[in-house]
């Protein structure tokens, strides 16, 4: 760990001098010599190995001839100062490589043509920007730093995810996926291929699956926010992959290393499914439809033998076209009410014995385990695969958190960790109001890049069973491949740098700077990433004598951060952010850098403020509550980042401490109403005061009402109070039994 540790350091200030080695992931070693190597017009590259190696490297040498005028070649005899040699018994195992560039000749050494591909994607990011466009920079001086690199990375799995039911995206667009992926070395792609929404497969055997599951008549514009009707598009939607298609895409995926692994969901999200072919329902008798709004659906797979029937033949074919060891089976969020009210499922649960739908659900995909495991394949599923018993021979989706992976490893199974708080790229990365519609909750890329995939109290056989890390697109929100490109990049960068580098050579200020050279690369290949990694974010404290400070930073800290406090907009001009702001009033603060957006935020100084308080019930422990996260002088943006606000899922019952008697004559707060992630206001909401924390007087108790449908928002309560104390009580009724989430509780 201390090797590491100091490496990172030694990098981090190398890097800064100079930034010559902007690497995304970052190798698992680097040591930086002297000079560079440059490439010349007609330079032949030796490479010592087989067929295969040939047509990896030959995809170095396209990119560099198409972006170029040195017109590479590659040759297998004589001599050359650029060399690839395969290399026996080695500590590289199949994914890694050895890398010496010198003044006078680049050599790569690999154990197979996968080290080499890795070892081709880090000389590319060593070769000027432009290297990764499709037009050729004529003149181009085409040079690496010296450099010895030992690399492979720490987990097997390197994952990512995208949604094409929600949304359906071109061939072309899945190709360029894989291309992205691969330049950052990640080696599965996800394809979520069926859902409520959309059938995107062809199946021969079961036409319907896309002459009518692949459509939908319209879809759901915006949040699922409750409205009453709900609100559509009005147009049909619709597409769906041909297996030619699909067997196009796994060869080009092949040819860069990246395993497709398609996902057929089952026994839930199967709408679009059963409105093809209803009699694989529990109510063969009932019309479905292909889902036209988001969520989750009652009407799923009926367990029965002409189901498990269909379901094999999907899969045979299925397999057929994709040769992945691994097949997803979905198994998430499977709604049991159509099992319940089923004679022939509750049948079935007395005659296998199953106590309960979860049983039912674990009998389910057990019999769809022994059917792949026969084929020779594993599957995976998402966490919920583990409820009821879980299958042999499967592979855990770790989604709801970090639980189901630690618990299907203390059993032995290996274990994919992609829980939602650290790899959802349907989050928002950015102050919600200046961003595209997102899911909700709040992902910044330093988060991401903070995430470690292997839980804690692990013995070292069982950390063999992480498998590795995945980060996930879903698509409601996301309807075009430019939309899937700014929510996925920059924060995959970060995901692959988790999944590849070493864990003690992670240091977040080195990738913050390395990331500044590769959005040269992302300009090079028209990537359009997200530039939340531009703006300004805010935090605030206390001094020493109790006086609110906010302080400004940008992601990688170097950038230079202009504000104002009069409300007129900031510029190069404004003064320039070097220390803390004292906030002494109420004071609405601007700042930018000069390539980022626009920050602004208020900042409210009462009463109140910076004054402890205690909580008779904790926070939800799915949120984690900022330190004095209810007084400590900031106002939240927006119900989308509930980062923002402190969460209960119990009453709230609230005593501040002012620290001497007081007049009080108002206290306000906002509750965040987000329907669609189950956060409503309360009932009622009540003040009452104390002067000795021992005998309280109600001030006021306010009945709260709000409409429970529309759209997000944030709900002002206002209680009027008259008197004097130090202390104030604050009660909040939680009715709806889910999470209410509150903001700022300010005293006036």
């Amino acid at each position: 760990m201390l090797k590491y540790f100091l490496f990172s350091l030694f990098l981090c200030a190398k890097c800064f001098a100079q930034n010559q080695y902007p690497l995304v992931p970052l190798p698992a070693r680097l040591v930086e010599t002297e000079g560079q190597f440059t490439l010349l017009k007609g330079q032949k590259i030796l490479l010592t190995g087989d067929v295969l190696s040939k047509q990896t490297l030959q995809l170095f040498v396209n990119q560099v001839n198409i972006s170029t005028d040195l017109g590479l070649s590659l040759v297998s005899t004589g001599t050359s100062n650029v060399s690839f040699t395969l290399v026996k018994n080695t500590s590289l195992d199949e994914e890694g490589y050895k890398l010496s560039i010198k003044k006078d000749k680049i050599s790569v050494e690999a154990e197979s043509p996968r080290g080499f591909f890795y070892a081709t994607q880090t000389l590319l990011q060593l070769l000027p920007p432009q290297v990764f466009g499709n037009t050729k920079t004529e003149g181009l001086a085409v040079t690496l730093p010296c450099c010895e690199i030992t690399d492979r990375p720490r987990y097997v799995y390197r994952g990512l995810h995208l949604d094409v039911s929600r949304h359906f995206f071109p061939v072309s667009f899945i190709k360029r996926y894989i291309d992205l992926m691969a330049i950052h070395k990640m080696n599965y792609f996800h394809w979520h291929l069926t859902d409520d929404q959309g059938w995107r497969i062809e199946i021969k055997k079961y036409p319907k699956l896309t002459q009518i599951g692949a459509k939908r008549k319209q879809s759901e514009l915006g949040h699922d926010d409750g409205h009453n009707p709900p609100q559509f598009d009005g147009k049909e939607y619709g597409g769906f992959y041909t297996q030619a298609e699909i067997k196009d895409v796994v060869a080009y995926a092949t040819a860069r290393y990246v395993t497709v692994v398609p996902e057929i969901e089952m026994p839930g999200h199967a709408l679009a499914a059963l409105a093809a072919y209803p009699e694989f329902s529990c109510e063969p008798n009932k019309t479905y439809k292909v889902a036209e709004k988001w969520g989750i659906y009652e009407d799923v797979f009926c367990p029965s033998d002409k189901t498990f029937k269909f379901l094999e033949d999907v899969l045979t074919e299925v397999m057929a076209i994709f040769p992945s060891k691994y097949i997803h089976i979905g198994g998430d969020e499977c709604p049991k009410e159509a099992w319940k009210k089923s004679k022939f499922c509750q049948d079935l649960m007395k005659k296998q014995g199953l106590k309960s739908e979860n049983e039912l659900q674990s009998f389910f995909i057990k019999r769809i385990e022994k059917f792949v495991s026969s084929k020779g394949r594993k599957i995976i599923g998402w966490d919920e695969i583990l409820d009821g018993g879980i299958a042999p021979n499967v592979t855990v989706m770790s989604w709801r958190g970090t639980e189901g992976g630690f618990n299907a490893i203390k059993q032995g199974h290996d274990a994919i960790m992609t829980p939602t708080d650290y790899c959802y790229l349907d989050y928002y990365q950015g102050n919600p109001i200046q961003e595209p519609t997102a899911i909700g909750n709040y992902l910044p890329i330093e988060k991401v890049y903070g995430y470690d995939p292997s839980p804690t109290g692990l013995t070292e056989a069982e950390e063999n069973h992480v498998l590795g890390v995945q980060a996930n697109l879903w698509s409601e929100y996301t309807s075009t491949p430019a939309e899937v490109e700014y929510m996925v990049f920059p924060r995959a960068a970060a995901m692959a740098e988790v999944a590849w580098s070493p864990k003690g050579a992670k240091n977040w200020n080195d990738f913050a700077y390395r990331l500044d050279g590769h959005f040269k690369r992302f300009d090079a290949l028209k990537v359009n990433y997200a530039k939340a990694f531009f703006d300004v974010t805010a935090s605030s404290d206390f001094t020493d004598k109790g006086q609110l400070q906010v302080r400004l930073k940008t992601a990688d800290d170097i950038k230079k951060v202009f504000y104002t406090l009069d409300g007129k907009e900031p510029s190069d001009k404004s003064p320039e952010y070097e220390r803390p702001i004292l906030i002494l009033k109420t004071t609405k603060i601007k700042a930018k850098t000069i390539t980022g957006r626009i920050f602004e935020q208020n900042f409210i100084v009462h009463k109140a403020t910076g004054k402890k308080y205690t909580l008779k019930n904790p926070p939800s422990e799915d949120f984690t509550e900022k330190e004095m996260g209810l007084t400590d002088g900031t106002l939240g943006i927006a119900p989308q980042d509930q980062s923002q606000f402190v969460v209960f899922d119990k009453d709230l019952e609230m005593t501040i401490d002012l620290g001497e008697v007081m007049p009080i004559s108002k206290v306000s707060t906002n509750f965040a109403k987000i329907i669609m992630l189950g956060t409503y206001p309360p009932g009622k909401l009540e003040v009452s005061i104390s002067k000795d924390d021992k005998e309280y007087r109600e001030a006021a108790t306010l009945p709260l009402s709000y409409d429970l449908l529309g759209p997000w928002k944030l709900e002002h309560a206002e209680v009027q109070v008259k008197g004097r104390g130090r202390y104030i009580k604050i009660k909040a009724q939680n009715v709806t039994e889910k999470i209410m989430a509150l903001d700022e509780v300010v005293v006036e």
